[in-house]
């Protein structure tokens, strides 16, 4: 059984777990507040890993347009971490695609009404001096 948690197949066995375990072990090791990592621990962050990718893949296929054409697009994900209360924590992490175009659009904008503003503290600022 622990042969099959590091991933090594006897006589065709099924791994327990699908992710490289070296991989994620260069992943844990990477933080600073970790310094040796135990091997049950290594595997049920594996296997804990397996299945959040399995839900967020499920969750955003069922909720997602790719139902039609039977395939899970990045826009799927998406709006599923937008739209989920439990995956709403990805919402940064994957946000929604715009146009380049549009986002010039919005920024413009923006620095339009941050100049607005700035000229209405300004002219506040000077009724008061005088």
């Amino acid at each position: 059984m622990a042969d099959a948690a590091v991933g090594k197949d006897k006589c065709g066995e099924q791994r327990l777990v699908s992710l490289p375990l070296s991989r994620i072990r260069v992943i844990m090791k990477s933080s600073p507040e970790v310094s040796s990592i135990n091997q049950e621990a290594l595997v049920l962050t594996a296997k804990a890993t397996e299945l959040f990718v399995r839900y967020l893949a499920t969750c955003s296929y069922r909720h997602g347009s790719g139902t039609a054409k039977k395939a899970l697009t990045y826009s799927d994900l998406a709006s599923a971490a937008e739209d989920s209360e439990t995956l709403q924590f990805l919402a940064d992490i994957l946000p929604k695609k715009i146009l380049a175009s549009k986002y010039l659009k919005m920024l413009k904008e923006k620095r339009e009404q941050e100049e607005e503003e700035d000229d209405d503290g300004e002219s506040d600022i000077g009724e008061v001096l005088a």
